[in-house]
């Protein structure tokens, strides 16, 4: 294993102290890297946790000259087949040597005595995550905005274009009759993190079975492509140097791929209960940034591929986010996070269900 040697300036954006309840065994972690990873130098090993996110647990690990990520599963008892750590190490063992836009996994350790749960290490990549602001040095203009929406476009469009048989891939997820076990696997999984009724779920759950639509030619797809999973250069922030989170990552559908994107891709003149459905304006908002429509036109153009079925696939998309949020509310709800940040999640869950309808009745753009 190679030594991550820092031989750039740390970008410690989003990085906080470990949160109470959340804290790791120093311990008995340091032991195991020194054991397992090589390139560490003798300076004691630190610890200090990436604030964003709202699903599995983030560390960045460092000593004096090395540094490295962790990720672990969330607290208290998780969905079935999620949060799946040991998947996820296999699968970017596999995709980082054929899109090195992917981090290159270092070990994964199903050993419960070290930090509680499975996790896995993998290399830190240096850049900027945009969330809900751009960084002091960079000015946003139209011009930037449309730059790095198009960047976003370019990378799911390469991403899509793997030749999944000749690099292996097709063996990590089943690409016949994806869609029905999607739609009916996350209508299950709604129905078991269920805290309340809302209203029109079940129009939308039988409109979603009965509207299957055919799906073309299977790719890999990551299926949690967002801006803040992606990280830019420093100097250049147009140019994409990192792609992470690909624990839903599999084989299926690549127009699903984009709805889920676009499930995430705010634009100004949506409704305001799904602008803040996270907290603060996410930087799309921005003037110059591609709208959904606009997105969805160019991965068209870019990859050929039909897109005539589109309000299908973002009636899902939707329908699935409102899931994951749903499955993170009932862990607060039943007090196995203490996270703040998920007490107002039963609200977004309702309007995304909401936005999922408007799209099936075709009067969401």
């Amino acid at each position: 294993m190679k030594n991550n040697r820092m031989d750039q300036p740390r970008s410690d954006h989003g990085v906080i102290s470990m949160r109470q309840g959340e804290e790791l065994n120093v311990k008995r972690l340091e032991s195991f890297i020194r054991e397992n990873v090589e390139g560490l130098d003798d300076s004691p090993l630190e610890i200090k946790q990436f604030g964003m996110g709202a699903s599995n647990l983030t560390y960045l690990l460092q000593t004096k000259k090395w540094e490295a990520v962790l990720r672990r599963p969330p607290l208290g008892p998780v969905a079935p087949k999620a949060h799946d750590m040991a998947r996820e190490y296999k699968i970017l063992s596999m995709i980082h040597p054929v899109f090195p836009l992917a981090p290159k996994p270092y070990v994964f350790s199903d050993d419960q005595e070290i930090i509680g749960s499975p996790f896995f290490i993998m290399e830190r990549r240096h850049g900027i995550v945009l969330d809900t602001e751009f960084p002091e040095h960079v000015k946003p203009s139209p011009e930037l905005c449309l730059r790095i929406s198009e960047e976003m476009v370019d990378r799911l469009v390469q991403l899509h274009s793997i030749d999944i048989k000749e690099t292996g891939l097709e063996s990590i997820g089943r690409s016949e009759g994806f869609m029905e076990r999607q739609v009916l696997g996350w209508i299950d999984r709604y129905e078991r993190a269920k805290t309340e009724d809302v209203e029109g779920v079940e129009e939308l759950k039988s409109w979603l079975v009965s509207n299957l639509p055919p799906s073309p030619p299977a790719s890999l797809i990551h299926y949690d492509y967002k801006l803040n999973n992606v990280m830019f250069a420093t100097n250049d922030i147009t140019k994409m140097v990192g792609v992470f989170d690909w624990e839903m990552t599999t084989v299926g559908d690549p127009l699903v791929d984009l709805a889920c994107a676009m499930s995430y891709w705010i634009q100004a003149d949506d409704p305001e209960e799904l602008k803040r459905g996270f907290g603060r304006l996410p930087v799309t908002v921005t003037e110059g940034f591609l709208s959904r429509s606009e997105f969805i036109r160019s991965y068209a153009r870019k990859s050929g591929r039909d897109l005539s079925r589109m309000d299908f696939y973002l009636a899902f998309a939707n329908f699935k986010l409102a899931v994951i949020c749903q499955q993170i509310y009932y862990r607060w709800k039943k007090g196995q996070t203490k996270d703040v940040r998920f007490s107002t999640f039963g609200d977004f869950v309702r309007t995304l269900i909401f936005t999922s309808r408007e799209i099936s009745h075709g009067s969401f753009s």
